[in-house]
């Protein structure tokens, strides 16, 4: 969700800048940079160590509500993964959104798109967060389908290892992280142009890289 689909990352570094420096201290947008794609507990503890003297819970309750307020009041989407979202939706591909975020913060954009999506895993769902894989095998299993058979678009490095580690054919999309390079991974400046015919080829097995010039 976040950077893939809606480019809410700004949004959230604020709501990180405005918690450390109400505990007297300073947050960079290259800090929030190093949070892209965690589970918020693990954000949470940073931030603790960065001086936020508030218990786990409230960090992440604070910033979800911040963000889920912001979202609500205007879906700051990505307009080629929305327009990807539509082709695929319209074409009537089961899908499934799989998000760090909160259930919360999930549901500010689901009232904007109530029938994108099938099947939601959250980051409050899960025992483990990305990059652990389990939860994509949760979305999947949700979705009634062999991992094998799925396509899954990431942007951050922990989210790509999680699905990639999932076993999905797997889309990393450059926003703001750099992408490494992994077996089998498709890495793409821009999901524009993909379209419904790119994602049915990469979930045969068809592996692109924008990044180096290969295919």
């Amino acid at each position: 969700m976040d950077g893939t689909l809606i480019d809410s990352e700004p949004y959230w570094i604020e709501a990180e800048t405005a918690l450390v420096e109400r505990f007297g201290g300073t947050w960079s947008e290259e800090d929030g940079l190093t949070l892209v794609g965690r589970p918020l507990p693990y954000s949470a503890r940073i931030l603790q160590g960065r001086g936020v003297a508030l218990p786990e819970d409230e960090i992440v309750a604070t910033l979800t509500a911040s963000v889920a307020e912001r979202i609500r009041g205007a879906v700051p989407w990505q307009e080629d993964a929305r327009a990807l979202l539509q082709e695929v939706v319209a074409a009537g591909v089961p899908c499934a959104l799989v998000t760090m975020s909160y259930r919360r913060m999930a549901d500010a954009l689901l009232a904007a798109v109530p029938e994108a999506f099938q099947v939601v895993v959250t980051g409050d769902e899960v025992r483990h967060g990305k990059p652990d894989p389990e939860s994509y095998l949760l979305a999947a299993h949700r979705l009634g389908v062999d991992i094998a058979r799925c396509v899954a678009i990431e942007d951050s490095p922990s989210g790509i290892g999680a699905a990639w580690s999932s076993g999905a054919a797997t889309i990393a999309v450059r926003r703001l992280a750099e992408l490494e390079a992994r077996p089998g991974l498709t890495r793409l400046t821009t999901l524009d142009g993909l379209g419904l015919e790119g994602i049915r080829a990469i979930a045969n097995g068809e592996v692109r890289d924008e990044l180096t010039g290969g295919a």
